[in-house]
C-alpha cells in the first residue's frame, strides 16, 4: 500500500476542510510538503479548477490553487515525494499545453510528476470557459492518447478527430520515459477509460469502498482488462478525514477495509485543529502505517 497526501490549504472543499486551513498561508503548505517528503509519503496532490461558479461553491468550495504553479513550488522545496495532479480536467486544456507545462514540471522536479486526469463534471465551468461539455468524454479519451504520444518527444505529432498537430517543437521534454497517468472519476465508465487507455491507476472519488470493489470485480472479468500491459493501481480516499492520534484502531481498520476492496494506494486527509496538529497527524499515521506492514 502506498500513501499520499491530499494537500490541505491549497484546496478548501467544504466537505472535508479543517477550519484552520481557511486562513493558512503558503508557509503552511510548505511545511506540509516538507514534512510529507521527510516522512516518506509517496505523493502530494494539487487539483484543477479555474474559476468556481458561485452556484457550485457550496459543494465544490471556492479555493483551488493552480496545480502547475503549486507543484512547481513543491518541487523546489522537496527532494523525493511525487507530485500528482489530482486531477487535471482534460477538457480545459489542449494536450500540447499539458505536455509543455507538466513536462517542464517533470524536468524541474527531476522526474517526479504524476499526471492525474479527469473528464470533468462541472458544466457551468465548461460553459464559462467556452469548452465543449457534451463531447468531453470522447475528447478526453483522445487527449490522453495525444498526451501519451507526445510526452518525452521534442517534436511530437498526433493526428486525431479532435487534436491534430505535427511539425512543432516542445522543449524541454520530461525526464521520465513514461509519465504515470492516473484516471479520476466516479463511474464504471471512468474505470473503463483507465483500463482501455492503459492508465497506470484509477483514482475514483465519492464512491464507497464496496462500490469500488464491485466495479473492479466486473471490470477484471473483461477482455479489455486481460489485454492490459501493466497492473492497474487503485487509489482511494478514506472519508471522513482520518484521526491517527485520536483513534488509531479506526485508522487501522480503514486501511484494512480499503485494501480488501481493492485499494493499492490511499489519498489521505487528516482531521486537525491547526497546522502543528496536522503535521503531528501525518507523523502519527506514518508510524502507524509502518508498524502495520
Amino acid at each position: 500500500m502506498r500513501y499520499g497526501i491530499v494537500s490541505p490549504v491549497i484546496i478548501a472543499n467544504p466537505r472535508v476542510v479543517n477550519p484552520w486551513e481557511h486562513d493558512a498561508s503558503i508557509d503552511a503548505f510548505a511545511e506540509v510538503a516538507r514534512t510529507a517528503d521527510r516522512l516518506g509519503y509517496f505523493h502530494l496532490t494539487a487539483s484543477n479548477h479555474i474559476a468556481i461558479p458561485h452556484g457550485a461553491a457550496p459543494r465544490r468550495g471556492r479555493r483551488y490553487w493552480d496545480p502547475g504553479v503549486t507543484l512547481g513550488y513543491a518541487a523546489a522545496i522537496t527532494t523525493r515525494i511525487r507530485l500528482a495532479t489530482y486531477v487535471l480536467v482534460l477538457g480545459y486544456h489542449h494536450p500540447l499545453e499539458i505536455v509543455k507545462r507538466y513536462g517542464t514540471l517533470d524536468v524541474v522536479s527531476r522526474g517526479r510528476l504524476i499526471l492525474g486526469v479527469g473528464v470533468g463534471s462541472l458544466e457551468e465551468e465548461f460553459a464559462m470557459l467556452g469548452r465543449d461539455f457534451a463531447n468531453r468524454g470522447p475528447k478526453a479519451r483522445e487527449a490522453i492518447r495525444a498526451i501519451r504520444a507526445s510526452f518525452g518527444r521534442r517534436e511530437p505529432a498526433f493526428h486525431g478527430e479532435f487534436y491534430d498537430y505535427g511539425e512543432v517543437t516542445i522543449d524541454p521534454v520530461c525526464v521520465q520515459r513514461e509519465v504515470p497517468v492516473w484516471m479520476g472519476g466516479r463511474t464504471a465508465r471512468s474505470l473503463r477509460r483507465a483500463i482501455e487507455l492503459d492508465c497506470d491507476a484509477w483514482v475514483p472519488f465519492a464512491l464507497e469502498p464496496e462500490e469500488v470493489r464491485d466495479l473492479l470485480a466486473r471490470a477484471r472479468a473483461t477482455e479489455a482488462y486481460a489485454r492490459r500491459t501493466r497492473p492497474l493501481e487503485v487509489g482511494l480516499s478514506p472519508e471522513p478525514p482520518l484521526d491517527p492520534i485520536g483513534d488509531p484502531p479506526c485508522v487501522r481498520a480503514a486501511i484494512a477495509h480499503h485494501a480488501s476492496c481493492g485499494a493499492t494506494m490511499l489519498n489521505l486527509r487528516f482531521r486537525s485543529r491547526s497546522l502543528a496538529h496536522h503535521l503531528e497527524q501525518m507523523a502519527a499515521f506514518a508510524e502507524l502505517a509502518g508498524s502495520s506492514d
